[in-house]
């Protein structure tokens, strides 16, 4: 041992043994969540279609702005935003990176929902 480290003690880690913990948590959390997309993407998909179905229902059924029909979303889907193009008479739900789906207005039979891509 160098003479000037001799009857000194060493000082402690920055991270004090907490940085392997924190690797474990993290690779963890990567392989819950590779494991859990088939279900966050089949949930988004779902939520997509229904705020699409019931935006045009409230669009062009009700006559309501876009902005309004949000209003009528159940909680918990604060993540599904709306899109409107009144040319086709088309509303779009979309949960970014994972999901979008469109519903068409379609006369008397209402709105029906776009076939998935």
């Amino acid at each position: 041992m160098p003479r000037r480290l001799h009857g000194r003690k060493r000082r402690a880690s920055r991270w004090g043994g907490c940085l392997p913990w924190a690797a474990g948590f993290g690779a963890l959390l990567l392989i819950f969540l590779i494991w859990q997309f088939p279900s966050f993407k089949a949930q988004a998909e779902l939520g997509s279609a229904y705020a699409a179905r019931v935006g045009c229902s409230c669009r062009y059924v009700q006559g309501r702005s876009l902005d309004s029909c949000q209003t009528d979303f159940e909680p918990g889907m604060e993540l599904v935003s709306l899109s409107d193009d009144p040319a086709t008479k088309t509303v779009t739900g979309s949960v970014p990176l994972l999901a979008s789906r469109s519903a068409r207005y379609a006369g008397a039979n209402g709105c029906l929902i776009n076939p998935a891509p």
